[in-house]
């Protein structure tokens, strides 16, 4: 449930301060107290829309605390959605 819990928290967060999560894609112990999640966002949806482009996915890593609260992120990549990875 703790897992469960942190997600949801990151959902809200993001859903407030950033944007809606397109989805978490980890979520594990860190070495410090408290938890690493990294998220993926679609930024400036509606932009990249209005002008039949492709939608950027931004990467965040976040930090969770001992009471599940989101103390930092940072956006540490971005990539139009369909590039694939490497």
């Amino acid at each position: 449930m703790e897992i469960k819990e942190i997600m949801q928290n990151v959902n809200e967060f993001f859903a407030e301060h950033v944007a809606p999560p397109h989805k978490i894609t980890s979520v594990e112990k860190a070495e410090e107290e408290g938890w690493r999640v990294t998220v993926e966002v679609i930024e400036e949806k509606e932009y990249m829309k209005k002008y039949a482009k492709d939608e950027m996915l931004g990467t965040y890593d976040v930090l969770i605390n001992q009471d599940k609260e989101v103390t930092s992120f940072k956006r540490v990549d971005i990539r139009y959605r369909s590039k694939i990875e490497s």
